[in-house]
Order: C-alpha cells, then structure tokens, then sequence
C-alpha cells in the first residue's frame, strides 16, 4: 500500500475514534458519574456489596463560572446559552458543539482567505476569553518546549546508549548504568524544586513566564535571547527527567540486535565494524523507540503539569488541569479534542517513520 493511501485510510479510520472521545468527553463534562452497589443479603447476618451500578447525578451546570463572574454581562451569558442549547436534550447540545467546531467558509477559500475557511468557534473561557486564543497561545508555549525536550533527549541518549551496549560489562558500562538508574529514580518534581531554588537564590535564570514583563520593548534579537533564557530551566528539567529511560531502552534494544544471526553473518561475511552497527543494527534498534515517540507525540501538547506549575511555566498542561477542576467544559473539550488528534497524528508519523527505516514493514492494518 502507498504512503499516501495508507494515510487517508488512517484519517478515515480515525474519524470515528475522535467522534467517541469527544462525546465522552461531552458527556463526562455534563453529568455527574458514581458508583452504586447492591446489597445481595447471603443470609440472615451476611450481606455483601457489589460495586456494579452506575448513577448518573444531577448535570453540570457548564455556565456555572460565568454566573459566578460579574465581569460576565447577561447578555454574554445568554448568548452562551444559546450557543451551547442548554435548554435541549444532550444530545441536541452535542450536535451543536460539533456544530460550532466544524465551521467552514468555502466562499473565503475561493477569494484567496484560506485562513479564514476554517473557523471553529470553541466558546469562551470562564474569564471570558475566547478559548480558541488561550488554547493555542498555551498551546504554542507547550509545543515549543516539548520539541526542543524531544530533540535534545534523543541527541544526548542515544549516543551513550549504544556506547554502553557495544562496551557491554565493561566499566563504562556499569557507570552509565548506574548513572541512567539513579536518574529514573529520581523524581522530575524534585529536580524542579531544585532549580526553582537555584533561580531564586542565585538569580541566574527567570523563574516563571515565557518572557520578561519588558521584553516588547527589547530588540528583535534581544527577546529571542529573553525567550530562551526563560526556556532554560524547564528544557533542563525535562530533558534529564527523559534521558535516563531512553538511555536504557536504546542499549536494551541494541544488545538484543547483536546477538541476531543476520549480524554475526555481516560479520562474517568481512562487513566493517561500523558498517554493521550503524547500517544494520542501529535501524532495527531504533524501530521500537519509533513506535514509543508515536505515543509521547500526544505529550508535546499536554505537557508536563508538575513541571510546568513549579516553574511557572505557563503551558497546556497547567491550563488544562485548572479547567478540569473549574469544570469549564469548553475549553476542557477544546484540550481533549486536540489532545486526541495528536494522539492519532503521532501513531500515524510513527508507522510512515518505521516503513522508512525498516522496507521490510508493510503499510497494513
């Protein structure tokens, strides 16, 4: 099967996945969801419970933040109420949140505006922001931060891993391994503390923020350097919190290739040392640390919360999470959805990236 043929067979097959997310996720964020149990009497003393009946309690008021907010005018609220039909049945008001999402403009695609043919309108936030603008602004800072952690991680693990795995048993080995061990040990919210306390006491690094209050007034180079010194801690934290898993999962999975017969017979047959590691041991090791960043693609947008609440960062995670607890479902289903279509995208990348590295992969489901 063709790569791009492959792809639209995914996206069609998706397309039903998404629709069940997002309807749970509607659904969870309208209702309250408990546990019930029924007494079963064995006997006239014994009686046991069995945890196996759902209640479904009274629903969640979605506009109960803005009811709550002076700031919010009534005729705001009516309008949310009407866009989101509070007055109909759940079902209605899905269909109306999709409804809203999947709002396009041929007629702007025709006169050459294609960023205005597709214009989803998401609601607004509890704090009357528009959701649209605050998910991808936070959305932008999270994304931005995860990739530089994604790069960095596999440039500075990978090397080391290999290295341990073609020194296997030697000194350089056991250091690395017991290096790589105490760091998966060790908590990312406690080094996250430690650099908090090392930016506040030493004042060599920003803490907190994406950039200084003053930085639009700072030439264009200077904030791209304002930018990166806010970067710094958090890329830290998160890289090494990542580089002692994937350190052990690339020299597990190398030493695992070397004892294949394929390789001893590249030997064999007078192949340069370097030609079999990195022609054909390296391209089968890397194909299930392909199939694991597949999934860690979904994280680039949901962040890290722990993370990002010591150090102020003002990422996707964080913003999520306080939604979550605010029940502000709107931009709770505008973090799901999206999370979801990353999720998806990220399985998707990981599949064309093992049938690149690896021909002998066949595009099917």
């Amino acid at each position: 099967m063709s790569i791009p043929l492959y792809i639209l067979k995914r996206c069609l097959v998706a397309i039903p996945t998404l629709f069940l997310i997002s309807f749970l996720g509607f659904f969870l964020m309208r209702y309250n969801i408990a546990l019930g149990s029924w007494d079963v009497r064995l006997g006239p003393v014994h009686t046991v419970h069995i945890l196996d009946k759902i209640i479904i309690k009274n629903p969640i008021d979605p506009l109960a933040g803005y009811r709550n907010n002076p700031q919010i005018s009534p005729a705001a609220l009516k309008q949310e109420e009407k866009r989101l039909g509070l007055d109909k049945p759940m079902l209605a008001q899905y269909g109306l949140w999709l409804s809203n999402i999947f709002q396009f403009h041929p007629k702007a695609l025709l006169a050459g505006r294609w960023q205005d043919f597709f214009t989803p309108n998401l609601g607004k936030t509890f704090s009357g922001e528009e959701v649209s603008d605050l998910l991808m602004r936070r959305a932008g800072n999270t994304l931005l931060l995860n990739i530089i952690v994604v790069l960095l991680t596999w440039l500075i693990a990978i090397p080391p891993g290999v290295l341990s795995a073609l020194r296997w048993r030697s000194l350089l080995d056991r250091m690395l391994t017991t290096l790589s061990s105490f760091g998966m040990s060790f908590p990312d919210f406690v080094l996250a503390l430690l650099a908090a306390m090392l930016a506040v006491r030493t004042g060599w690094f920003p803490l907190g923020g994406v950039v200084s209050d003053a930085a639009e007034q700072l030439p264009w180079f200077q904030q791209i350097g304002d930018r990166a010194a806010h970067l710094i801690l958090p890329v830290v934290v998160l890289t090494v919190g990542g580089l002692a898993s994937l350190q052990r999962q690339m020299r597990g999975n190398l030493l695992d290739v070397l004892h294949e017969d394929y390789i001893r017979t590249a030997r064999a047959k007078g192949l340069p040392e370097r030609r079999v590691i990195w022609h054909h041991a390296m391209r089968n090791a890397l194909n299930p640390l392909i199939s694991i960043m597949g999934l860690t693609f979904a994280d680039l947008l949901s962040g890290a919360l722990l993370i990002e609440t010591v150090l102020g960062y003002p990422g996707l995670g964080q913003l999520t999470y306080k939604a979550a607890m605010d029940t502000d479902s709107n931009l709770v289903m505008a973090s799901l959805v999206l999370a979801s279509v990353m999720l998806v995208l990220g399985n998707l990348l990981a599949d064309i990236l093992l049938k690149w590295t690896d021909p002998r992969i066949a595009l099917e489901d």
